[in-house]
């Protein structure tokens, strides 16, 4: 009886303070070591914020602006040689940093000490307990209960990227500070710009001004991308915009300033419209007219890969785009300390590279033997390029075509084989497959989503892990998510692909992989809905919603329906009304009705509706069926 009693001590014990508990307290992404104390801390007026060194003020203010944000409170910090009661304390400790990123946290009655051995590891604290903290609606009355907890926490990798698009659709100054904001609030570090594609040419370059005269301009457009004809020379162009030097090293501070560094990407030799709108010259095409596009059809994609309708290479043959390119990167190297460039490299048509006498007089000459080497000559003169400028290139996978320089580093996108590929040669990678990291793609059904041309659920982000099983973690940088924007023309569309998948990337770049648990991963992303809502940062709701799978009983359609998320059931109608809690709930499999036309289901829990009313055309879902 005696041993029984102490087992049940023991399960106890081990429940209520294992590191591995998350009861009051939530955080993404999942730190390596939790645990849940007694108690809270009251966050009031009358709490201040104590700084071990002046050199810590910009963080000390960093804290005091969010907490005023958060909760309506104007805490000041300041710096003292003793620590007091009642206040949030960030302390360095004073000793080498084995991990920069590290930091501890501990949340007690009286106190409140966030320790690192760098500011960046103060910074991540910092952004912790931003988390703990109640939402405005939970206000006691006496303050804002921080729960007690003691965390130790790291990061598994030291890229833990996102990328924005800001080639096919512009984003402003402002808006790209706004982006940094965001991700720093899950101890994302590297911001991934995409500055030039077919559409736009972002980047102010002193040296070649055609580059933003014509190449950051387009007519307007603001229906359904790629719904669009070719663009006529006379209609004005007023669309698009870019960054000057200024604009860039104001990014690059503010991004600096919290612990964010910026990968800039200039597009070769494929996506390159817009350079070659600007310098005609660069392209092994002499009798085409070149124009930023607006959305219109100048690829056309097939079940065997692409087909270009219209050159839109750099030349590899030309002396004149390496020239340029040197001038390109003379400035960008300026404007970026990063130590990375990204050269893009990828879906590079070469239909036109092929009956080029250029390109066959390379061949020749180089001794070239097909069109993946050819894009590898190019590849590996950009190299020497931006060695020349003291920086290291990375590109997309199918830089891995045709021969890839020693130096060069791989950001593994059409999956996880090319990262795998790299890897095994001895190159870094950065993982970002698309069927993980891509969060433009439909994250629900796309008869309820905005229009796009693949699938990447909450669950699917969730499963991404940067290591793939026989590969050297060390080979392996990180991993990130990128947004591309031809469907997002503003700031809020583009948040609501973001998040919440977002947040599931970051739990697969920061934390263990044996601390990840897609059910405790799900209550703590509906705690974030809530610090959303009141931020006003848009979200998508998607994870709530059926999962329709199709197939035939007969002459019949049948509709099978599951969730991604527990707990909830799901109301359906044939007859065109709308269901909510009294409809018929879903049990089994559904068979259509022939004389229904469309189907109609929604989510609910516990009586709220927690998903989308969704309306699904019989003739739509007929033809899924495979």
């Amino acid at each position: 009886m005696l041993r029984y009693v102490l087992q049940l001590v023991l399960i106890f014990f081990l429940l209520s303070n294992n590191a591995f508990s998350q009861g009051r307290v939530s955080i993404i992404p999942q730190p390596v070591s939790l645990i849940e104390g007694t108690g809270s801390f009251a966050l009031a007026a009358s709490t201040t914020i104590e700084i071990s060194s002046a050199g810590l003020k910009s963080i000390g203010d960093y804290l005091s602006d969010q907490v005023h944000t958060s909760t309506g409170l104007s805490l000041s910090a300041k710096p003292v040689s003793t620590f007091s009661k009642n206040a949030i304390q960030l302390r360095l400790n004073g000793k080498a940093a084995s991990n920069p990123e590290a930091y501890q946290l501990s949340v007690t009655p009286s106190e409140i000490v966030i320790s690192a051995d760098s500011a960046a590891g103060l910074f991540y604290g910092v952004q912790s307990l931003l988390q703990l903290i109640p939402p405005k609606t939970k206000n006691t009355g006496s303050g804002f209960a921080i729960p007690a907890v003691t965390v130790n926490d790291y990061p598994r990798f030291g890229w833990r990227g996102a990328m924005l698009d800001v080639a096919r659709h512009f984003f402003t100054r402002e808006q790209v500070k706004q982006f940094i904001d965001n991700m720093v609030r899950y101890k994302f570090n590297m911001l991934h710009l995409h500055l030039t594609d077919d559409q736009g040419w972002r980047l102010q370059i002193k040296s070649l001004p055609k580059l933003t005269d014509i190449g950051a301009w387009r007519p307007e457009r603001v229906g359904k991308w790629g719904n669009t004809g070719r663009p006529s020379p006379n209609e004005p162009k007023t669309y698009g915009g870019f960054y000057t030097h200024d604009d860039i090293r104001e990014l690059v501070k503010y991004a600096a300033d919290r612990y964010v560094k910026i990968l800039p990407e200039i597009e070769g030799p494929g996506h390159s419209l817009a350079t070659i709108a600007s310098y005609p010259e660069l392209s092994c095409t002499t009798d085409s007219t070149y124009y930023v596009t607006v959305g219109d059809k100048i690829i056309n994609w097939h079940s065997k890969g692409f087909t270009a309708l219209l050159d839109n290479t750099l030349c590899p043959a030309n002396e004149k785009v390496y020239t340029l390119l040197d001038k390109v990167f003379t400035e960008v190297a300026e404007l970026f300390p990063f130590e990375y460039i990204h050269m893009g490299g990828d879906e590079c048509p070469k239909d036109f590279w092929r009956n080029n006498p250029q390109i066959k007089a390379l061949m020749k000459k180089e001794g070239l033997k097909d069109m993946n080497e050819v894009q590898a000559y190019f590849v590996k003169r950009v190299e020497k390029i931006l060695k020349s400028k003291g920086k290291k290139l990375i590109g997309w996978d199918e830089i891995i075509d045709g021969g890839l320089p020693a130096d060069a580093a791989v950001m593994s996108w059409r999956g996880m084989k090319g990262g795998i590929h790299a890897a095994k040669e001895g190159h870094k990678v950065v993982m970002s497959p698309h069927n993980h990291a891509y969060v433009d793609l439909y994250q629900g059904d796309p008869l309820a989503e905005p229009p796009t041309y693949g699938m990447v659920r909450l669950r699917d982000s969730y499963k991404f892990d940067p290591v793939p099983e026989g590969v050297d973690s060390s080979m392996i940088l990180g991993g990130q998510w990128n947004l591309w924007t031809e469907q997002l023309q503003n700031p809020r569309a583009a948040q609501y692909m973001i998040w919440p998948r977002a947040l599931a990337v970051a739990e697969s770049v920061w934390s263990p992989k044996s601390r990840k648990d897609w059910k405790n991963f799900v209550s703590r992303v509906e705690n974030e809905f809530v610090r959303m809502d009141e931020a006003k940062i848009r979200y998508s709701r998607s994870m709530y919603d059926p999962i329709v799978k199709t197939a035939k009983e007969g002459s019949n359609l049948k509709l099978t329906l599951e969730t991604e998320v527990e707990g909830l059931d799901i109301y359906y109608s044939y007859d065109g009304s709308f269901p909510d809690n009294y409809y018929p709930k879903y049990s089994k499999p559904l068979i259509v009705p022939k004389d229904a036309l469309e189907v109609k289901v929604v989510t609910y829990r516990d009586g709220k509706q927690m998903g989308k009313q969704i309306n699904l055309p019989v003739a739509e879902l007929a033809k899924r069926v495979k």
